[in-house]
């Protein structure tokens, strides 16, 4: 063997050895070149991340944890199904049947709330806590106490509780009026349970209604994170003020989709004010049937923009007729605020109080024209709405008038006349037949036109009747027998 040429090769491969070692440190230097951040970037993230730690370890400490527990009735026969056999009834014949007995089940929910009030007032949603046959609040300091309802009000779905303390930290009230679209927001509660959660996102969008989440509808839309237990929570500005209380989420999952909804501050405060002070919620009313403008409406009014609340009719002897307003005008401005929608104008008048002297633009015959308007206290017949506070196959059933505006929200052609179903218990009768936003239109026969007229009609079925419905759903009209069960 030539030991020249075995030196020469062993050569050769350690020069390509290295060559291919110094290609492979310089690749991995050029790869592992860590990226570079100014000194501006890093100051700003962390100036933006101190800020808002410090806006949320200003409001936690007013955030609650809401926990609820009720007691449902949920009917149970006794030694079935051995008795309904045929064959067993055949020698036995009913001597050994039983009535029909009532088992209790508990059931427990959870929830947020917002101390509003040192002395223990609590802000949270009406859902939170309908129907609780015992409420606990459990404060960020891990104290917990009983809470009591001092008031309610279902088409806002606001409540107010009360706990017996003092001292309580709080969150300042904000003008909800001056949030805009893209503010950033925190959203505070308890998803799943998990107490003092806070999640970021933006305003989405302002004055959101038609959702069918409550009657008075003025919400505000966010991205950030709302998930179930997030209820009755706090969302709040840059500031750390209270603009809203978390509602509710749009999700087809059950689960946190990127919309969630908040009642606006201003709103939450008016109906939390008239709760504490007067017991109920006293609302301000204008006396007018509102429509929206639609295209063909505009044209035929001969108006040059589709903004506004367009009066369909004017209450005999109410604020509206007593200040000059007629059938046919477009309400354009209220108090120097602009009506865009129908809902705009019901849910500003609302929050008026009685007696407060505004000021409405009108548009009439293509002119503009001012008004002074002394507003009324809302008539309670017109808010009224039945409960379900009956001793027969209906009991547990809620139901409200079917007003124009509601027809439009759910889609209900003109026709149909009757009562909507706002709630169905789950120890009522009708759970499982009826549900949420079916139209009853007749009861064993009997037209329904209103809720006096419902009420007229059920007051007056037993027991154990059975009961016959004419009821509007999914575009038809169906039958449906109800009984006790």
């Amino acid at each position: 063997m030539d030991i020249k040429k075995l030196t020469q090769k062993k050569i050769l491969l350690l020069i390509i050895f290295a060559l291919s070692f110094v290609i492979s440190e310089t690749e991995n230097n050029i790869y592992a070149e860590k990226p570079k951040i100014s000194r501006e970037s890093v100051e700003f993230l962390t100036k933006t991340g101190q800020a808002m730690a410090e806006v949320a370890e200003a409001v936690k400490p007013a955030i609650v944890n809401i926990s609820t527990s009720r007691t449902v009735k949920v009917p149970q026969r006794s030694f079935e199904p051995f008795f309904d056999d045929p064959f067993f009834r055949r020698f036995f014949g009913d001597r050994f049947r039983f009535p029909d007995q009532q088992r209790e089940h508990k059931t427990t929910s959870l929830g947020s709330g917002v101390v509003v009030s040192s002395d223990g007032y609590i802000l949270t949603n009406n859902h939170v806590i309908k129907d609780a046959d015992e409420i606990n609040v459990l404060l960020s300091d891990k104290r917990e106490f009983k809470g009591v309802v001092k008031g309610n009000d279902p088409k806002t779905d606001i409540a107010v509780i009360k706990i017996e303390a003092a001292n309580l930290s709080t969150i300042p009230w904000g003008d909800s009026d001056k949030l805009r679209v893209g503010e950033i927001v925190l959203a505070i509660g308890s998803p799943y349970g998990l107490n003092q959660t806070i999640t970021m996102g933006i305003v989405s969008a302002v004055g959101r209604a038609n959702v069918g989440i409550a009657d008075y509808e003025d919400f505000i839309q966010t991205d950030a994170a709302i998930n179930p237990g997030n209820s009755g929570g706090a969302m709040v500005n840059a500031r750390g003020e209270l603009v809203g209380i978390n509602t509710a989420i749009f999700s087809t999952s059950g689960g946190y989709q990127g919309i969630g909804f908040a009642i606006p501050s201003n709103m939450a405060k008016a109906v939390m004010d008239s709760l504490r002070d007067k017991g109920k919620v006293i609302r301000g009313w204008l006396g007018v049937s509102i429509q929206q403008i639609t295209p063909e409406l505009a044209k035929q009014f001969n108006l040059k923009e589709e903004h506004g609340a367009l009066v369909g009719d004017v209450v005999e002897k109410s604020p509206a007729e007593k200040a000059g307003i007629m059938r046919g005008d477009v309400i354009v401005e209220y108090e120097g605020k602009k009506i865009d929608e129908p809902f705009h104008l019901r849910n500003t008048v609302a929050n008026t109080l009685p007696g407060t002297g505004v000021e409405l633009k009108v548009i009439r015959e293509g002119e503009i024209k001012t008004f002074k308007v002394t507003i009324g206290e809302l008539p309670a017949d017109m808010q009224k709405a039945s409960t379900g506070e009956y001793e027969n196959a209906l009991r547990g059933v809620g139901v409200q008038d079917l007003t124009p505006e509601l027809s439009r929200q759910l889609d209900i052609p003109s026709r149909i006349k009757g009562v909507v179903i706002t709630d169905v218990n789950e120890d009522s009768p009708a759970e499982g037949s009826l549900m949420q936003g079916d139209i009853i239109q007749e009861v064993n026969k009997k037209r329904i036109t209103d809720v006096k007229s419902y009420e007229n009609v059920v007051s007056k079925i037993k027991p154990k009747e059975n009961v016959l419905l004419a009821v509007f759903r999914g575009g038809a009209s169906i039958y449906i027998t109800l009984s006790e069960k």
